[in-house]
């Protein structure tokens, strides 16, 4: 009687080791100290600011030009500022009645002005004068739109678009 070597099949001897390691991984992963499998990474490159052309665009057709878009120390709010050029084109800016709104591209946040009880808006209205730099800020409370987010502003029917959140 010839004794018969013991040899387990290829297949079965992957399956029984991929089992293996499935285990080990699922017990490395539910400790506590564990790192996270997928942390959220940002992108390397940095934005491209306002092209020249949107600048000389927004300059001729809607009065104003040096427009920023920066956030607070705290982040909870973000101030969009320009400064008049033509105070007849940019009209729509100075209006207490026009709504105001800032759009964050990625996040899909719309953000308002604030009204505080005894200020009003946090926004300067009124009689625009030509060089004045004027100001508007919207509340970000929960901080949806970040330093380097893209941004659109709507005041009434005037749309300022693809600015850079400093």
């Amino acid at each position: 009687m010839k004794l018969r070597s013991l040899s387990m099949p290829p297949a079965v001897l992957f399956a029984s080791s991929v089992c293996l390691a499935a285990t080990v991984v699922q017990a490395i992963a539910a400790q506590p100290g564990a790192p996270a499998a997928s942390t959220p990474r940002h992108s390397p490159y940095l934005p491209v600011s306002m092209s020249q052309h949107a600048k000389n665009y927004y300059g001729l057709m809607k009065g104003i030009d040096n427009l920023s878009v920066r956030r607070t120390a705290s982040g909870n709010l973000i101030r969009f500022s320009y400064r008049v050029t033509d105070p007849v084109a940019a009209h729509l800016l100075g209006e207490k009645t026009a709504t105001a709104y800032l759009y964050g591209q990625a996040s899909h946040a719309l953000l308002e002005i604030p009204v505080m009880d005894k200020i009003g808006q946090l926004r300067q209205t009124g009689p625009l004068e030509v060089g004045q730099e004027y100001w508007m800020v919207f509340s970000n409370k929960g901080n949806p739109i970040k330093a380097g987010d893209r941004v659109d502003v709507f005041v009434g029917s005037l749309h300022i678009d693809g600015l850079i959140v400093e």
